[in-house]
């Protein structure tokens, strides 16, 4: 029966998925935000999805048959408090997920605290490739199939599993509502500052989502992060089905070993038990995209899909916008859009852009937006993150009257001095504007530019290839 789903918050990369795959279900969907940019909010307008602008009491009267909670949604928030003083029927975006699309299906649940995007979108590709037509739900935009999600009648299902919490009533992370037949668990990292207080916190979690796969199920943990492994190792005699581990070590059950970066793919041969089990490439760049592809084939091992089907996936996957995303060349300067945040994230990324573009300059233009990367909680982790560019912009930090209710905000002059330290030129502008202003004129031919933030950043893509395309002595 179709009913009426009005989503608050419906701009957030998970809200506006849910979204789509609530109207590809032949239902009406309605929603609200007071943030909107791309790539969610083209993909809503394509899809016809009413958009209301802001937060307000009044939305409340569409009469919703439901209304779905985003998480970045809290108590005074006047809509929800609308919402609460009618007693409407309201839901979070995990919980709808999970009875509307998950429950009887199997499903493939892909965590970690880097790497969930890429490593779902490769397995949602190689599970359409390997024939087993899976629904999907990923945190961007699949470009194989120009979406962050789709709905099928398969019995498959495969979805980025956030840690971060579930609503404002629900503090579980979303993971713990995805019910995983099969559940990679990449890495394992201290992140999401305001809602955790240290790495023991997030260890607890991360555990109790290894403690949901079944029996008959898969658990695949990447051992190349310690913390995993470490997590792993507490959880062993506890765990009720079948453990695979992966990773570039030797303490790996799968391992890729012989990667080749030099030619226009990724080479990697894939050992398994310490014996040849198959050999891939990939277009993808960097060891964390090889750790990725390592993942997924483990995953795509157990429902069944042969190698040539793995490797005719990996050949033709696109990768996913937002994901070191070449957003344009111009008079030979190369913008990229990245989501990294982490500090781990940053440094390989920049790692991964270094081996691509060896003898280029790689600039790396950072904005701390996430909310732990606002927090001084990986001050001194940034300060080395960057160690892989030739020169460095950090921007402000991203609203941060907001940021200081949770603790020190993050010094980016201070941040600055770290880079300088190790020999790197560095500064900090306020916003996109400044330094499109400032770096424009310096750009020239071989520049690679890696733009990172994990929101919209003033639109600084697009300011920077409009003034490359004004400008002679660059074209």
């Amino acid at each position: 029966m179709s009913k009426h789903y009005h989503l608050i918050g419906i701009c957030g990369t998970a809200m506006a998925s849910l979204a789509g795959m609530l109207q590809a279900r032949g239902h009406t969907v309605t929603g609200s935000d007071q943030n909107i940019y791309p790539p969610m909010s083209t993909q809503l307008k394509a899809l016809g999805i009413e958009i209301m602008q802001g937060y307000n009491a009044k939305n409340a009267d569409v009469e919703a048959d439901c209304t779905i909670v985003g998480n970045t949604i809290s108590r005074g928030n006047p809509e929800l408090e609308e919402v609460l003083n009618r007693k409407l029927f309201y839901r979070s975006q995990a919980e709808t997920v999970k009875e509307e699309f998950i429950r009887g299906r199997r499903s493939l649940v892909v965590a970690g605290t880097h790497g969930k995007t890429t490593t779902t979108s490769i397995a949602a590709w190689v599970m359409e490739v390997g024939g087993l037509n899976p629904g999907f739900l990923v945190g961007g935009i699949v470009q194989n199939f120009d979406a962050s999600f789709r709905v099928t009648d398969s019995d498959y299902f495969v979805i980025e599993g956030d840690e971060y919490d579930t609503a404002y009533f629900d503090k579980k992370p979303k993971f713990m509502h995805y019910l995983p037949e099969i559940a990679i668990v990449n890495n394992i990292e201290f992140d999401h500052a305001d809602i955790y207080d240290d790495i023991e916190d997030i260890k607890w979690e991360f555990s109790r989502l290894m403690n949901l796969v079944p029996g008959n199920g898969r658990l695949i943990i990447g051992i190349d992060s310690l913390v995993a492994a470490e997590v792993l190792a507490e959880m062993q005699s506890k765990l009720n089905t079948n453990v695979e581990t992966f990773g570039l070590s030797d303490a790996a059950k799968w391992q890729a070993r012989y990667i080749d970066f030099t030619g226009d793919t990724t080479r990697f041969t894939v050992f398994k038990d310490s014996h040849s089990w198959g050999e891939f490439e990939t277009h993808l760049i960097g060891e964390f995209n090889v750790r990725n592809c390592l993942a997924v084939i483990i995953a795509a091992d157990a429902w069944g899909i042969s190698k040539e089907k793995m490797q005719k996936a990996f050949r033709t996957f696109k990768s996913v916008k937002r994901r070191v995303e070449i957003r344009g060349t111009i008079g030979g300067v190369t913008i990229i859009d990245d989501f990294a945040h982490h500090p781990t994230a940053v440094e390989e990324t920049l790692k991964a852009l270094r081996m691509k573009y060896y003898g280029h300059r790689l600039i790396a233009v950072f904005e701390p937006r996430s909310w732990s990367s606002r927090l001084a909680v990986f001050q001194e982790p940034y300060a080395k993150a960057f160690v892989y560019a030739d020169y460095v912009i950090i921007a402000d930090v991203f609203n941060t009257s907001k940021a200081s209710e949770l603790g020190k905000v993050l010094d980016t002059e201070e941040l600055v001095r770290g880079i300088e330290m190790q020999g790197k030129p560095a500064m900090t502008l306020p916003d996109a504007d400044s330094i499109v202003a400032h770096l424009t004129p310096e750009l020239k031919e071989g520049d690679v530019v890696a733009i990172m933030s994990n929101g919209g950043f003033g639109g600084i893509h697009d300011k920077i290839l409009e003034v490359l395309k004004k400008t002679p002595e660059v074209r």
